[in-house]
């Protein structure tokens, strides 16, 4: 690790001297609304990242479920996110009490490209707003309500390098560490594989 920290990048003037400046249709891909064909791209994600932060810290959370989980004003405008069953901790319904600002990547499975939207989000319980995201007759404890400030989609070479798509089409890689691993390096005494075992019963009935 010798010579890290002399080479930390310190000011906006060293990186612009490291990074070519950015094509204009890249500069220009920006729009302040989720237009049709960005509506598209989220109706067909299962799955998004959601970024927060609040003066206790950062947080970055998975949210999924079936393609088109995540409403779209109209006016493409506003995102409607509902909040399902977790472990409560709720890390990033906390931080936006706090601080509104939000980040989001939409994924599709199979697909390169990936969507992003930055904005303001507030936590919603009316119960009218979450009946509308109930399933199997179970309710979001919250939605995520998001005012859309920047909205565009990000080129594909992040997913091409990874080859992610085709690196999960062969099922579980061989010594991924489990919950159940993770659980037993912290609570010593943990049996890994029954704890696993434990967790795909319980799972199906959790997930709304």
């Amino acid at each position: 690790m010798d010579g890290i920290e002399n080479a930390t990048v310190t000011g906006l003037d060293e990186l612009a001297a490291l990074y070519a400046r950015p094509l204009e249709r890249v500069l220009k891909k920006e729009i302040d609304h989720v237009d049709a064909t960005g509506r598209a791209f989220i109706a067909a994600s299962p799955f998004l990242v959601l970024a927060t932060s609040s003066s206790k810290g950062l947080d970055c959370s998975p949210k999924g479920d079936k393609p088109g989980f995540v409403q779209v004003a109209d006016d493409g405008r506003t995102l409607l996110i509902p909040d399902r069953r977790g472990n409560n901790r709720i890390d990033s319904i906390k931080n936006l009490v706090e601080d509104p600002r939000v980040a989001m990547i939409f994924l599709v499975p199979g697909a390169n490209e990936t969507y992003r939207v930055n904005g303001r989000a507030r936590v919603n319980a009316d119960p009218s707003l979450r009946r509308r995201f109930a399933v199997d007759g179970k309710e979001p404890t919250t939605v995520i309500v998001v005012a859309v400030e920047q909205a565009f989609q990000h080129c594909p070479k992040a997913l091409v390098r990874s080859d992610l798509w085709k690196a999960g089409s062969d099922g579980r890689p061989k010594g991924v560490p489990t919950l159940g691993d993770f659980a037993a390096a912290r609570t010593p005494g943990t049996d890994a594989a029954a704890y696993d075992a434990d967790l795909a019963r319980r799972l199906p009935n959790e997930l709304y």
